[in-house]
């Protein structure tokens, strides 16, 4: 038999990639509330001022600089309180020689130039000694000092962040553009396969890749649809993803993909479509394979646990991400020491499940869950991230690592 040739990584996602286009699923308009995580359909330009006008940083007095620099003037100087301007009113014109007792955020009387810390001042009911001449301009916040009408505030494509909610609530908006959830369908095969709950009879595992999948997808925003555990065989295996097709945006299938007599995956979607990929360079996740069932996108994941959730991450994530209408579909990277070494190459880019710690000197370094087998699954709840070994590669203790944090995957 032919043996078949294994794809980079790289070159896996760069054609994973190539065919989608982003925002393909519609978009609708949610309240802001509901719009935390979500990626907006439209570039957002501010149309108003942030803040609206000019307004006091703190608690102090309003005064305009001339009036205690003109010439005679010698410091301390008391001025009268002419009037009082809580946040949420407007204050009259600031009467020459006094002061205007103010509040945080409130706007700054016309013909005051700065405002006076209560701290640096001694103060009564009726009048004010100020001990030294602010600048002019001191603790304004001028109009617009944050956000200027027109300014370009979120990008499309941008997920938007809990501080992005409060940022589009300061310009008002109580509502949002977002694009609409993708719909996942999953599906599992393997007649060992048993849903938790159920009692294990000899030779069955529970079932927990599809737990894996649906709390991923739901963590990207995604609405998923779990088709359940499909029997062994070709009819069961092609009914199942035909019944996928029918909603879902995208299908996921986790086992069946390898070259076992009982893997009908590959041979189903061929069937009923077409595979672009198939076995790749990866390790966990050899067994891997992505194309089409009718129109629909498809994802063959291998059966492994570990496996599923490390080719999700580097190869099902961006492509998603990439279909909802996101800007920025690829996890940061950061280079850090090993605290470890690796003597034989290998043949696949591995992807080690690795934990921060400080070594000796106090610096951070990479150690690995010491089992790396890709049914180990306490390895990826143990793990900090994710350290890349590229292929053909020896590690030294001390070699820098390309790690991908789990702040940055999930």
């Amino acid at each position: 038999m032919k043996k078949h040739a294994l794809t980079a990584v790289d070159d896996a996602l760069e054609c994973i990639l190539r065919g989608v286009s982003g925002g393909s699923t519609g978009i609708e308009v949610v309240a802001m509330s509901e719009a935390s995580g979500r990626i907006i359909a439209d570039t957002i330009n501010a149309e108003i001022n942030v803040p609206g006008y000019d307004n006091s940083a703190m608690d102090g007095f309003a005064v305009n600089t001339d009036f205690i620099k003109k010439p005679g003037s010698t410091l301390p100087i008391t001025l009268p309180i002419s009037q009082v301007i809580p946040a949420g009113l407007t204050g009259a014109k600031l009467e020459s020689d006094t002061a205007a007792r103010i509040f945080t955020g409130a706007p700054i009387p016309l013909g005051a130039n700065a405002v006076i810390l209560q701290e640096d001042t001694e103060y009564d009911d009726q009048q004010v000694k100020v001990k030294q001449v602010p600048k002019a301009g001191q603790n304004i916040r001028l109009c617009g000092h944050d956000i200027k009408q027109g300014d370009v505030i979120l990008e499309q494509g941008h997920k938007l962040l809990p501080q992005d909610i409060g940022l589009l609530a300061s310009l008002g908006l109580a509502k949002v553009k977002v694009y609409k959830p993708l719909k996942i369908a999953i599906l599992n095969t393997g007649d060992e396969l048993v849903a938790p709950g159920e009692n294990l009879k000899a030779g069955q595992i529970y079932e927990s890749n599809s737990f894996t999948l649906d709390a991923l997808l739901k963590k990207m925003g995604m609405q998923t649809q779990k088709l359940g555990i499909v029997k062994d065989d070709l009819q069961s295996t092609q009914q199942a993803l035909l019944r996928a097709t029918e909603d879902a945006d995208c299908i996921m299938s986790s086992g069946g993909v390898s070259v076992g007599d009982a893997d009908y995956i590959k041979t189903a979607v061929e069937n009923l479509g077409k595979l672009s990929l198939w076995k790749l360079a990866i390790k966990p996740g050899k067994p891997f394979s992505f194309g089409q069932v009718g129109e629909t996108p498809f994802f063959g994941l291998p059966g492994n646990p570990v496996a599923v959730f490390v080719t999700f991450l580097m190869l099902v994530k961006p492509y998603l991400l990439k279909m909802q209408g996101a800007q920025n579909i690829h996890s940061e990277k950061y280079l850090l020491p090993a605290g470890f070494e690796v003597a034989e190459v290998g043949s696949r880019q591995e992807y080690l499940r690795v934990c921060l710690q400080g070594n000796q000197q106090g610096k951070q370094e990479l150690i690995p869950f010491l089992n790396q087998g890709s049914s180990v699954m306490t390895s990826t709840s143990w793990a900090d991230g994710l350290a890349i070994i590229p292929i053909n590669t020896r590690i030294e203790r001390g070699d820098l690592l390309e790690f991908l944090p789990y702040t940055g995957l999930l």
